[in-house]
């Protein structure tokens, strides 16, 4: 039987069976956990400087506190994906879903900054086995193609309306009480879960998986953590020796980890999936795909706070606008497919957000806000079938018993994709800025070199200057910022039309 036939039966055969009521609320409890996982990301936001008053937390603890749950988050997807495939992607489901209630507790009640780091790093740990889960079991309980595209979005819209919630649902629960409160919300969400799962959620594993191998298990964690490390420091503090040693180390241990892959019996990653064109071709523009839109979301939230002049608040309301793009592209997705091909309602999607980066090269000083918000909503709802319809052909291909190991490199490429926007977009977008700043002779030495470091190192500067001075100075360090965000976008443009040439035109012989 060739291949061809073999698609044209798993057609068939998906067409025939149907997701029930059974199935679809099984939906709706999915996407309980990945509102909270999304919600988690963002909540800390605002609770962060009153939980470093209590717990006498300084910056770099600070810092770790925000950082470390995506650190583990993304360094243990891999591992996770690949252990539900061997015991059961409901069973770890429940078995995450403990650990997360048991640690947001813990969390909510810690008495030191050490005790918080901890429990946060706990409950990145237990992300990661939720993530994959729950995106396996969507391939597992919607055979039907389209059901699945549909259940997809639905799972993405989830995520994407959780992370814009995460600062909203922080500031009132703060309203009303102490900052352990944001941890608290959930538990009584777990809670459900572990009582309805058995009952609408199915068990899958693979019949004949071997033992997982802990020395993998170790690489895997070792290569992402360090690789993004890496890019984080290089983002925060520009290209140096300790950003490259850590991105070269991370590299190293990858090596060593697909080496181990291709003599095991049973790896932990199956890197035979990479060998079809659709599955590391998917990956590959999801990737791309995140490395856009997580350079815009940094320049965007820095244009509306030192260009616009908003604050904090201000600006993280009109970020909303980023997520309500995601959430319209989500949902438009299943709706392209009537019309179209995966590959061409992807092509659609990427040309709305290509019109968003044109929009960008005309993006002034003074222009309206109503103008940047388009910008921003254009921009993340052509993204939005992008992200859906790569998950979804990802997912698709990839064998029932590899579902888990194939959610988590989908999850693994979106994640490191947004830390490599921010890393390379963000230090290109500081390089302009430095190259075009033209100080006034008037600013003094020492707060010169601040100035010309960052726009926000210029703004900074403005209460220790004359009120001239510091009105040439801030005009100087906008124009630049915006020519750097006006060279970014025209970059992005450049980008995403390589991507739409390519969707286009290698992936038109491919079955979608």
């Amino acid at each position: 039987m060739n291949d061809q036939t073999i698609e044209q039966h798993s057609a068939i055969e998906e067409e025939a069976i149907r997701a029930g009521v059974k199935e679809w609320l099984g939906l709706a409890v999915l996407m309980l956990p990945t509102i909270l996982l999304a919600l988690d990301f963002t909540v800390l936001h605002l609770a962060l400087p009153h939980l470093a008053i209590d717990l006498q937390a300084s910056s770099t603890q600070q810092l770790w506190i925000l950082d470390i749950y995506g650190f583990m988050i993304a360094g243990f997807l891999v591992t996770m994906g690949t252990v539900g495939d061997r015991i059961g992607r409901r069973r770890l489901l429940m078995i995450g879903a403990s650990a997360f209630g048991v640690a947001s507790i813990v969390a909510a009640f810690s008495f030191s900054t050490e005790m918080l780091l901890v429990t946060r790093a706990l409950l990145g740990v237990a992300g990661a086995t939720l993530m994959p889960s729950t995106l396996s079991l969507i391939s597992h309980m919607f055979k039907n193609a389209k059901q699945r595209t549909v259940a997809i979005s639905l799972w993405m819209m989830s995520f994407s309306g959780g992370a814009v919630l995460g600062p909203a649902v922080g500031g009132v629960l703060l309203q009303f009480f102490w900052w352990g409160s944001v941890f608290l919300m959930a538990v009584p969400v777990m809670v459900l879960l572990l009582i309805v799962a058995p009952f609408l959620l199915p068990e899958q594993r693979h019949p004949n998986a071997g033992k997982v191998d802990l020395l993998s298990v170790v690489l895997s964690l070792f290569a992402i953590l360090f690789i993004i490390y890496g890019i984080k420091h290089f983002a925060s503090n520009g290209w140096n020796v300790t950003a490259f040693l850590w991105i070269v180390i991370g590299a190293g241990v990858g090596w060593m980890f697909v080496k181990r892959q291709l003599i095991l019996r049973d790896p932990l990653l199956e890197l035979k999936l990479f060998n079809n064109k659709r599955f590391s071709g998917s990956l590959s523009m999801m990737l791309v795909g995140a490395i856009v839109q997580g350079g815009f979301v940094l320049l965007f939230a820095q244009y509306l706070q030192m260009v616009v002049q908003m604050t904090p608040i201000e600006a993280g309301i009109w970020m909303t606008f980023l997520s309500v793009g995601s959430i319209i592209g989500s949902l438009i997705a299943p709706v392209l497919i009537r019309w179209t091909s995966r590959f061409g309602a992807i092509a659609i999607g990427l040309i709305i957000s290509a019109v968003a980066c044109l929009l960008i090269i005309f993006l002034e000083v003074d222009s309206s806000i109503a103008y940047s918000i388009m910008i921003s909503v254009l921009l993340t709802t052509g993204f939005g079938p992008l992200f859906v319809l790569t998950t979804d052909l990802v997912i698709g291909f990839a064998p029932p018993e590899k579902s888990g190991s194939a959610a988590s490199l989908s999850e693994t490429s979106g994640e490191l994709g947004m830390a490599l926007g921010v890393a390379i977009i963000g230090s290109i977008a500081t390089a302009l800025y430095r190259f075009h700043i033209d100080l006034p002779g008037t600013v003094p030495e020492e707060l010169a070199q601040l100035a010309q470091d960052t726009i926000a190192g210029a703004v900074g500067t403005m209460d220790l200057l004359p009120s001239g001075v510091a009105a040439s100075l801030l005009a100087q360090a906008q124009a630049s910022f915006m020519t750097a965000f006006q060279t970014v976008g025209g970059i992005s443009l450049a980008i995403l039309v390589g991507l739409i040439f390519v969707t286009l035109t290698l992936f038109r012989q491919v079955k979608s």
